[in-house]
């Protein structure tokens, strides 16, 4: 298949994490970064999503309302993606949009490295505030879950995507929302615990 050509403004930079769960085990996959726009792709204007790798975003240093091109391949599997398109190439800024001031949250400055994320931790986010409140936010997540439901069946395996946030304690617009449950063998299921999130981030300040 060939690459679809797109270009547009960007209106959100998240970092691109996979989750995979094992009953009370998880672990991260680092893919890249997301870039949320609005323009122009296959000859019709609208929303979309693509991915990036790790050294592309280092290179251009995308943040919200530059205006970027590129071509890209549609997701194989949306599953196992939080973006409609990836496998991305020929990356131009086409135009960086000038230093202006705001207040967050949400944070809208240059996305820091994956090293950097993957040290801060996270806490669970409410999937209803990611939506209203957080989607143009450096720190927040939207996480595809890979989740196997019997170790002795580990071809046999449920999918589903969560939210996430990566910012300071203090924000004042984050909430946690409901605990996550996560399915067994035979019927079980595990609650995660409000402190997994508080270990995953103590050791940042609360205005880290």
């Amino acid at each position: 298949m060939d690459k679809i050509p797109w270009k547009g403004i960007i209106h959100s930079v998240q970092p691109r994490i996979r989750l995979m769960r094992s009953f009370d085990e998880r672990s991260h996959s680092y893919l890249g970064y997301c870039l949320y726009l609005s323009g122009e792709l296959l000859g019709q204007q609208g929303e979309f999503s693509i991915g990036i790798g790790k050294a592309a975003y280092q290179k251009h240093q995308f943040q919200v309302g530059d205006e970027v091109s590129g071509i890209s391949l549609p997701v194989q599997d949306d599953r196992k993606e939080p973006v409609g398109y990836y496998k991305t190439s020929k990356l131009t800024v086409l135009n960086r949009i000038a230093n202006t001031a705001y207040t967050p949250p949400p944070y809208h400055f240059v996305a820091v490295s994956l090293e950097e994320y993957r040290e801060r931790g996270h806490r669970r986010l409410s999937t209803r505030t990611y939506d209203t409140k957080c989607r143009t936010c450096v720190w927040g997540c939207r996480m595809p879950v890979e989740m196997i439901v019997d170790h002795w069946k580990p071809h046999i395996k449920k999918y589903r995507f969560e939210t996430f946030c990566y910012g300071p304690k203090v924000c004042k617009i984050y909430s946690a929302g409901p605990t996550r449950i996560v399915p067994g063998r035979q019927g079980m299921t595990w609650e995660e615990p409000d402190w997994v999130d508080e270990e995953a981030t103590a050791h940042r300040k609360d205005n880290d």
